[in-house]
């Protein structure tokens, strides 16, 4: 039996034989003409949680990993870690990683299933009682450069990243922004938000050059049009916070200062590692998770976790304790592999059986964009502004 929704409300499961709700089989009557199981688990599935996103929520929250980029882009596309890990076997060849790893007393390698994230942070401790190896450096950069070039991803024209972001800033404007946190590193979203004319505030100055200052998050933009008192708040639409706590290709550390760049050759970026939870205690970075903490207090917020793994034991553990202290939390945990019996969503599952505000979805990116529901009311697309007009 494969399971593709759980929370406190019901369960949704199939098999060859039938398809359950609730651990009940449910009869044929309910089912649509010449539907396969699968297909009416799905429709059940999708009717549920776009009932739970319909709702008015002050405060949308999106935390988003890998599993957003996958497979994505126009010739470079975005990649898994398993994919990364091939894309420097390639680069390097496998028999020079093998010396590398001898050379740094790694014992857990092998060809096709090494975990790079254990890999470079090994490499890395290496690195600070070696300092005078040269070929040490040598190789990890090396490394940390592949992955790097594989982040220079061009968004195609059919992306779900532009449809998710027209999807989720469809809603009253005396609400918050709508605020993402992607932990990858390409610009994917800022390419779909420059796409279809939306406004990123991202911590970084509308001047250029464009620096990092925290405080630029707390700004907004409103419209000064003449004909409205002055005093009146008229928030501009399609504007969206985008929270990047891992860095980002683009950009750069320059005399204590950073810097949003198209053209660096240094990115400021917190390599997959172990020592990940002591590098975001670095601006930015610490700035990003900070608010990160807040707004997942704050008060009737939803949370859209996709396309995470939950391999990061600080976001992880900000999660649960959002969970603990927000009573008023919505959460949604979407990843195609939720029907698996995996460690990361036992916590999750366990915990959506006695609480109702956490729901765990079986579906890819793509397909929870093309089913989230569209509120025509406030879609203030551009399409929409020239009808209008």
């Amino acid at each position: 039996m494969k399971k593709i929704f759980f929370s406190n409300v019901n369960t949704i499961a199939y098999d060859e034989k039938g398809v359950y709700v609730d651990g009940k089989i449910l009869s044929e009557e309910d089912k649509e003409e010449n539907e396969s199981n699968e297909d009416c688990a799905n429709r059940l599935m999708r009717n549920t949680y776009q009932n739970i996103l319909a709702k008015q929520y002050e405060n949308i929250v999106v935390l988003t990993g890998a599993g957003s980029s996958y497979n994505i882009g126009k010739t470079n596309q975005g990649k898994l870690m398993t994919g990364l890990w091939n894309e420097v076997k390639e680069a390097l060849s496998y028999q020079k990683i093998k010396e590398f790893a001898y050379q740094i007393n790694f014992l857990d390698v092998s060809e096709e299933n090494t975990n790079l994230e254990d890999f470079i942070s090994h490499a890395d401790l290496y690195q600070k009682i070696s300092t005078s190896d040269n070929k040490i450096t040598s190789t990890i950069n090396e490394i940390k450069s592949i992955i790097r070039n594989n982040c220079h991803i061009i968004i195609p024209e059919n992306a779900p990243h532009h449809e998710f972001i027209k999807k989720l800033t469809s809603r009253k404007t005396k609400y918050s922004r709508t605020k993402i946190f992607t932990l990858n590193y390409d610009t994917l979203f800022e390419q779909a938000a420059s796409d279809r004319g939306y406004i990123i505030i991202d911590g970084f100055s509308f001047s250029s050059p464009r620096q990092f200052n925290g405080a630029y998050f707390d700004y907004d933009i409103v419209s000064r049009a003449s004909h409205k008192l002055l005093s009146e708040e008229n928030f501009v639409s399609n504007v969206i916070h985008l929270y990047k706590p891992h860095g980002s290709i683009d950009w750069e550390e320059s005399n204590g200062k950073i810097f949003k760049t198209n053209n660096t050759k240094k990115p400021l970026m917190i390599y997959p590692s172990s020592t990940k939870y002591e590098s975001s205690y670095r601006q930015p970075f610490f700035e990003m998770m900070s608010r990160f903490q807040q707004e997942t207090r704050s008060k009737n917020t939803l949370l859209i976790i996709i396309g995470f793994s939950f391999g990061d034991a600080h976001i992880t553990a900000m999660i649960k304790e959002a969970l603990n202290v927000n009573l008023s939390i919505t959460m949604l945990i979407v990843s195609p592999d939720v029907h698996e019996e995996k460690d990361q969503y036992k916590f999750f599952k366990e915990k959506a059986e006695k609480s109702g505000n956490i729901n765990l979805i079986n579906e890819t990116f793509e397909s929870f964009v093309k089913y989230y529901p569209l509120s025509d009311v406030y879609d203030l697309s551009e399409e929409r502004r020239i009808g209008i007009d």
